[in-house]
C-alpha cells in the first residue's frame, strides 16, 4: 500500500511509539518498570485531602467479553472487528457511543486470523475512524460510506490526510467530537505528522456524517481534545503536546459548552488568556514529577480529580498510572501505577515482544462508586501480527477500585 491513509494502524501508531522509544531496539524483550506503590504515609492532593489508596484493579470481564464477541459474530461480517482510541459518550437510555480512531472492519476467521486489507488484495475494510453504539438491545458498526464501500465518518480532505479521533461530548441533541488532522510528509511509512484539530458536530439522528466541521485553535502544536471535562460553568479542554520523548499537557476551556465559542487557555503564571501561543506546559516530560500520554482522562470524583494515563517514565510502559488533584487545572500528585497491562512483551499473554498497550481513558458513565472503569488500547510493533491474531487489536477495559 501506498496510500498512508489505508496503511493498518500498527505501521502510524507504531511511529509515535518509536520516537518515544528512541534507542530501544525493535522488537527486543525488556523489562518494563511501573511506579512504585504509594506509601504509607498518603501524599496531600491539597491541604485537608489525602490521596487516595487503591485498593484494586483487575478485567471488567463484562466489557471485554461484549467487545470479543462482537468481533467474531459472524451474523455482521462488515462490522467493526478492533480499534484504537476508544473513547466514550452516554446517549442515555442505557446507550454509550464509542469513538475510535484506526478501525478494522469485516469477519475474524474461525482460527482468529484475519485476512489482509482491501487495498492489499484481502477482503477486510480498514478506515480511520469510527462510532461503535452499544445498548440493551445489541451493538451497532456506525461508518462513513456504504455497506459495500465504508469509509471514515470524518473522511479526508485529500489522499494526503486523515483524522484520528479525539474526546466527545453530547449536549442539545447533538454531539461533538474533536479530531486531530495528520498529513504525510514524505513517502516513507513513519513520514507524517500532526497538522490541525477540528470539530465535528453529528446529530444524534444521523451519526453517519458531521453536519459541520469547524476548525479549533490550531497555532502552537498542541493536538487539543485528548479529555474533555464539564466542571464549574466551564468545559476544559486537555491538549497534549508530543515532542516524541517528551509529552506535556496543555489546558484550554470556553464557558459552558460551545466549543464553536473563543477559547482560554491556561498561561503560566495561572491567568486564562485569549492567545494559544501562551498556553503552559502544566504537565509532562519524562523526569517530572506527572508523566502523560497522548491520550489520557481527567475525571472529578468527589474533592478530587482523577488523572488517568500511561505510565511514561519507561519506553513502552505497562503500567496504567493514576495521579490527583483538588483543580480541574492541577497540579497533578503522587502519580501511581494503579495497573499493570498483560499483554505487554515477551512476558505478556500473546508472549510477543512486540506487543505494546496505550492510551488509557476513564469511562466516567460506567463508574460506580469507587470503582472506576479504564479502557486502553493494545497493538504491535509488527504490522503482521495484527492478522495472524486479531485478538491483539483491540480495548481492554479493567476496573480500579480506590479508597479514602
Amino acid at each position: 500500500m501506498t496510500d498512508l491513509r489505508f496503511r493498518p494502524a500498527s505501521v502510524r501508531r507504531t511511529a509515535a511509539i518509536l520516537v518515544a522509544a528512541a534507542g530501544v531496539a525493535v522488537g527486543s524483550a525488556m523489562a518494563v518498570p511501573g511506579r512504585a506503590a504509594a506509601s504509607a504515609a498518603q501524599a496531600q492532593v491539597c491541604r485537608g485531602v489525602a490521596a487516595p489508596d487503591v485498593t484494586g484493579a483487575g478485567p471488567d470481564t463484562r466489557l471485554d467479553g461484549e467487545f470479543n464477541d462482537y468481533a467474531v459474530d459472524h451474523t455482521s461480517p462488515d462490522d467493526w472487528t478492533g480499534a484504537d482510541s476508544t473513547y466514550s459518550a452516554p446517549l442515555g437510555g442505557g446507550r454509550d457511543l464509542w469513538i475510535f480512531s484506526d478501525t478494522f472492519l469485516g469477519t475474524v476467521n474461525p482460527d482468529g486470523s484475519r485476512s489482509p486489507t482491501v487495498s492489499d488484495g484481502g477482503d477486510t475494510p480498514f478506515i480511520n475512524n469510527s462510532f461503535v453504539l452499544t445498548s440493551r438491545h445489541g451493538i451497532r458498526t456506525i461508518t462513513g460510506g456504504t455497506a459495500a464501500t465504508p469509509a471514515a465518518l470524518m473522511p479526508p480532505p485529500d489522499s494526503s490526510h486523515w483524522y484520528w479521533s479525539r474526546d466527545g461530548m453530547v449536549l442539545d441533541g447533538r454531539l461533538d467530537v474533536i479530531y486531530s488532522e495528520f498529513a504525510k510528509t514524505g513517502t516513507g511509512p513513519l513520514d507524517f505528522g500532526w497538522y490541525r484539530n477540528v470539530l465535528a458536530q453529528f446529530s444524534l439522528d444521523d451519526l453517519g456524517r458531521p453536519t459541520d466541521v469547524v476548525p479549533l485553535p490550531s497555532g502552537d502544536d498542541v493536538s487539543w481534545g485528548a479529555w474533555l471535562l464539564r466542571s464549574r460553568g466551564f468545559t476544559y479542554i486537555y491538549g497534549t503536546e508530543d515532542l516524541g520523548a517528551s509529552k506535556y499537557l496543555h489546558l484550554a476551556r470556553v464557558p459552558g459548552d460551545d466549543l464553536r465559542q473563543p477559547w482560554q487557555f491556561l498561561a503560566a503564571d495561572g491567568h486564562w488568556v485569549a492567545q494559544e501561543s501562551a498556553s503552559a506546559r502544566i504537565a509532562g516530560a519524562p523526569g517530572s514529577s506527572i508523566d502523560v500520554s497522548n491520550e489520557l482522562s481527567v475525571v472529578r470524583h468527589g474533592r478530587i480529580y482523577v488523572l488517568v494515563t500511561q505510565d511514561m517514565s519507561a519506553p513502552l510502559s505497562a503500567g496504567i498510572d493514576l495521579a490527583y488533584s483538588c483543580s480541574p487545572t492541577g497540579p497533578f500528585v503522587d502519580e501511581t501505577t494503579a495497573y499493570t497491562t498483560p499483554e505487554t512483551g515477551a512476558n505478556g499473554t500473546y508472549h510477543d515482544p512486540d506487543v505494546y498497550t496505550y492510551n488509557p481513558h476513564e469511562h466516567p458513565e460506567l463508574d460506580r462508586g469507587n470503582r472506576l472503569v479504564i479502557s486502553y488500547n493494545v497493538n504491535s510493533l509488527v504490522n503482521t501480527d495484527l492478522y495472524r491474531t486479531a485478538s491483539i487489536y483491540r480495548p481492554r477495559f479493567i476496573d480500579v477500585s480506590l479508597r479514602g
